[in-house]
């Protein structure tokens, strides 16, 4: 490659990274998930676009794919919050597993039966499609408050069926049939035992690395944070456990352990996951040949409608009824089991492994993805607010960063009040702050002063609190609080969305 050629390649990946970003301002107005317009600039730019980029290099895209989800696995753990995940932890765990086998049957078997494909086509497709995506979800879900147990349920769900699913498409590409299920079944427990011990163990040894050894520079912590999550899901794949597993876990693990300069580290994480996320959809809308969908259309349709239908709800409800899940909660999970990248990604796995029909199979899977997140992305939130577990007049949740003041041993927390905030009209004494902690600063229409305790706050003041190490927390579950509940959150059993749900 020439200089040349570098800086062609180099002006057209910034033309498609430039054109990706001004789209999630038009998907985020349309309520669709932002994997449809980076699968539409893939398809525009490909053998059927204006484009007219001929690429067909399934392995490429398997491993690029690949290199992708384990950055969106990683942003994805760093983001969750254990409080959240902690209570839904059993039911997602089976729904992840159970609910995933029940989910590969059903879909395996309408696919047979309905569209004819044979045994291992069909449970190729089963496994494929069988795996959530929680960028998908939430995307569409992000302005709707829901109790805590239906976002833990689903964002862990998401983060743990990876693994079995990824485990199941690759046997069933295998040559030769599967024998003893059982022995699947336990290579499956034994790989996602390791996975889940590795990530684990290495996400607490560099969560405690990280807090005992200064770095020179601020930037450095969030290259540590990310060169950590890769090597948890480097060590899970090379101890042949699940490293989808070992990544999600250990990211989970740091994302909860207050380190240093967090709030750089998770810019700096939610970048690279909209890097990978926009490479990968761009590169998958690349691989697929549009002309050659039309006779997959109607098959994608009707395995399509047994997963959306029969095969997810049948596994939320045999997952979630002995946990006594409430049948609003259990429908409204049934229908935001949106399918995002990982499908697409798996649909990879029978082209390279050279299993008859394969393009067959990825054609269909791509029509599903696309079909069914058109279908139920704009729908979600209306089913929510129908089952009266998103309530409009709700506060939203208060965004708040911290930056550690080392030397002080102490916190600076800023935040901004948002326009649904019950904090609006409350004086800054009335937010009874634990000694330790202090407004310190309000930013209000672009002037800053310092100020009383007489000070009424307003929809969108900026605050700066200073807080030492040992009320931080507390401080922030008060500023929280009231912003849900008002000046009388706690004393009137209101409060933070996690207290009420």
């Amino acid at each position: 490659m020439t200089v040349h050629h570098l800086n062609q390649l180099l002006l057209a990946c910034s033309l498609v990274l430039l054109v990706a970003v001004a789209a999630v301002r038009i998907s985020s107005r349309s309520g669709l998930p932002t994997l449809l317009v980076y699968l539409g600039i893939g398809v525009l730019m490909g053998s059927d676009g204006v484009g007219n980029i001929h690429f067909d290099n399934a392995e490429m895209t398997q491993v690029i794919g690949y290199a992708a989800l384990v950055v969106i696995l990683a942003e994805g753990g760093l983001g969750t919050k254990w409080k959240e995940v902690r209570p839904a932890l059993p039911s997602a765990s089976v729904l992840a597993t159970v609910g995933v086998a029940v989910s590969v049957g059903a879909t395996a078997a309408g696919a047979h039966y309905l569209v004819g494909l044979e045994w291992r086509q069909a449970f190729i497709v089963g496994a494929v499609v069988s795996s959530t995506d929680a960028a998908a979800v939430f995307s569409v879900l992000r302005k709707i408050p829901l109790p805590s147990r239906v976002t833990g349920t689903l964002e862990a769900e998401s983060g743990f069926n990876d693994a079995p699913v990824v485990i199941l498409v690759v046997a069933f590409c295998q040559a030769g049939p599967v024998e003893h299920w059982y022995i699947l079944l336990a290579e499956i427990v034994l790989e996602l035992a390791i996975g889940a011990a590795l990530g684990l163990a290495v996400g607490f040894l560099g969560s405690w690395g990280l807090k005992h050894v200064a770095l020179p520079a601020s930037g450095l912590y969030p290259i540590a944070v990310m060169a950590i999550a890769v090597t948890a899901y480097a060590a899970g794949a090379l101890a042949h456990g699940s490293g989808f597993l070992a990544v999600y876990l250990a990211s989970m693990v740091l994302g909860n352990a207050k380190l240093p300069h967090w709030p750089a580290t998770r810019g700096f994480a939610e970048g690279l996951g909209w890097i990978a996320q926009i490479g990968m959809f761009v590169l998958l809308g690349l691989l697929v040949t549009p002309h050659e969908l039309g006779d997959d259309v109607v098959p994608a349709l009707i395995i399509g409608l047994v997963l959306t239908m029969a095969a997810r709800p049948l596994s939320v409800v045999l997952s979630l009824t002995p946990f006594r899940v409430p049948w609003q909660e259990q429908a409204l999970m049934s229908w935001a089991g949106l399918r995002g990248a990982v499908p697409i990604i798996l649909a990879t796995i029978p082209m390279v492994s050279g299993v008859e029909g394969s393009r067959r199979l990825f054609n269909i899977v791509f029509v599903l993805v696309v079909v069914y997140t058109l279908i139920q992305g704009p729908t979600l939130p209306w089913l929510a607010r129908k089952l009266r577990l998103g309530e409009e007049g709700e506060a939203a949740d208060l965004g708040i960063e911290s930056a550690p003041l080392e030397r002080l041993r102490g916190h600076l927390l800023s935040l901004t009040i948002p326009d649904d905030s019950r904090m609006h009209g409350v004086e800054v004494g009335e937010l009874r702050l634990p000694p330790g902690a202090a407004v310190t600063l309000v930013v209000r229409d672009g002037k800053s002063f310092v100020p009383s305790p007489t000070t009424v706050l307003r929809h969108g003041d900026e605050l700066l609190v200073v807080a030492t190490d040992p009320v931080r927390d507390q401080a922030e579950r008060r500023l929280r609080a009231v912003t849900q509940g008002g000046k009388l959150a706690d004393w009137l059993g209101t409060g933070s969305k996690e207290h009420r749900h």
